[in-house]
């Protein structure tokens, strides 16, 4: 898959990846069609940092669903 390119089906890769990995209890909430493509780069910068870790911590996992909460449309 190339991330190098903004489209709705990397989208949403990343953000099913990222709830997968992270096993966010509120995934239902975090849906690709929330995001902004204009923080696409950003988007892939936290899906790169949650792949490459085995396991996160409580404020880790907070962290990242806050940054993604930044991410969203508004």
């Amino acid at each position: 898959m190339d991330l190098s390119v903004k489209t709705p089906e990397n989208v949403e890769h990343m953000i099913e990846a990222i709830k997968t990995k992270l096993r966010v209890a509120t995934g239902a909430a975090i849906k690709p069609s929330h995001f902004d493509y204009e923080k696409y780069e950003d988007l892939v910068d936290i899906y790169e940092l949650v792949m490459a870790k085995s396991h996160f911590s409580v404020s880790e996992m907070d962290a990242i669903v806050m940054e993604l909460g930044h991410l969203r449309k508004g």
